[in-house]
């Protein structure tokens, strides 16, 4: 089983609670990652990351041995830190059908026009009983704009797997009304003060750091009929290919 290591550069896809201090979207990435931890283990032989970027959760899949990278050569996303190994038309998967042992594809869904076009093309990669690990946000402002194009419910995502040749294993929305809520929150206050560099960091000490704890500390305490969930930050989906 290969280990691999993980990118210095993603310091902001953590669960790590110190990033109540200096990540913006706190909330959105603590869960995700928690999310991707516990199901990454699943995955096993030749994976494909589709819209890969920087590849921030590679680590996670421990049972992996053949990690692939692909990406469409022109997107939103301006990071130059961007780790691709295959670049593809945005159409077609340059692998031959039942190729491929699992694919993940995380934050991507929502920048794809045709996303069933796509959806068909993973499950002709995919082995008969191959799995796929997905996210996509359902609470999230326009980003990588131009190329942002929908949100899905948890009712449509599942809906669009079923009919074209999945078994949903597992979902999970990540968050709750009362974080998604205040994510928002933080994140608004962001986009301001990170026009003033100069005193960002001591501002967001300030003003956003004291949301993500507050809300941290009363999200544990608060009774589950109160953590509303038809208000939520992420899917996160495990699905098997129909043999």
């Amino acid at each position: 089983m290969n280990k691999f290591k993980p990118n210095k550069s993603n310091t902001f896809f953590s669960k790590n609670r110190i990033g109540a201090f200096y990540n913006p979207l706190y909330f959105t990435r603590r869960e995700l990652y928690k999310a991707i931890e516990i199901l990454a283990p699943q995955l096993s032989g030749k994976l494909i990351d589709v819209g890969c970027g920087t590849k921030p959760y590679k680590n996670l899949f421990c049972n992996v041995n053949e990690y692939i990278g692909l990406d469409v050569e022109v997107s939103g996303n301006s990071d130059t830190k961007s780790i691709v190994d295959i670049y593809y038309d945005g159409k077609t998967f340059p692998f031959e059908s039942q190729s491929v042992d699992c694919v993940f594809s995380s934050e991507v869904f929502e920048h794809i026009f045709n996303l069933e076009e796509i959806i068909v093309e993973i499950n002709r990669v995919l082995r008969d009983g191959g799995l796929l690990l997905a996210t996509c946000p359902f609470l999230w402002p326009e980003h990588e704009v131009p190329y942002d194009f929908a949100r899905y419910t948890s009712f449509a995502i599942q809906d669009l797997l079923e009919r074209n040749g999945f078994e949903v294993v597992t979902f999970q929305k990540t968050g709750n009304f009362f974080t998604a809520v205040l994510q928002m929150q933080a994140l608004y206050l962001y986009f301001f003060i990170n026009k003033i560099p100069l005193v960002s960091r001591l501002f967001f000490i300030i003003f956003i750091s004291p949301i993500f704890i507050f809300g941290s500390a009363i999200n544990i305490i608060l009774p589950k009929f109160m953590q509303r969930k038809d208000l939520y930050l992420n899917n996160v989906i495990l699905a098997k290919k129909i043999s």
